[in-house]
């Protein structure tokens, strides 16, 4: 997945229902920083954040084993969001399929831009470049 470099913010949020529509709330700090303003509008991509399987329509890289490949490569760079600390208290980010970024130094909820630096088949480690993106 390639992430436009207009990207203003990124943040994980739950899907309500309000009677006759249903509403995507974004977190205060969003509008308080000065990525997003109130009263404007803008165009809304949704990641779905937990695993799932791929539609018959979807691609999906696979090793020769069968397995999905890894969604990041070395080098890569990605905006993410801290969702939660790990045991070691490294920060921890989801992308797609719920693939973990493990961003050391990285305290929850902040939005970090990191280097992708280390490559395994069930996470990866990233380097925080810049803070608060």
């Amino acid at each position: 997945m390639e992430i436009s470099n207009e990207l203003l913010c990124l943040f994980s949020a739950d899907v309500s229902d309000d009677g006759d529509r249903y509403v995507v709330e974004v977190p205060k700090r969003e509008v308080e920083t000065g990525s997003v303003e109130a009263g404007r509008t803008y165009r809304v991509a949704l990641i779905e954040t937990g695993a799932r399987e791929p539609t018959d329509t979807e691609e999906t890289e696979e090793t020769p084993t069968g397995e999905p490949q890894p969604p990041v490569e070395p080098g890569e760079i990605r905006y993410v969001e801290i969702e939660d600390l790990g045991k070691q208290g490294d920060g921890i980010a989801r992308v797609e399929r719920g693939y973990v970024i493990i961003v050391p130094g990285a305290e929850v909820g902040e939005r970090v831009k990191v280097e992708v630096t280390e490559v395994k088949s069930n996470f990866a480690v990233g380097e925080v470049i810049e803070e608060s993106v």
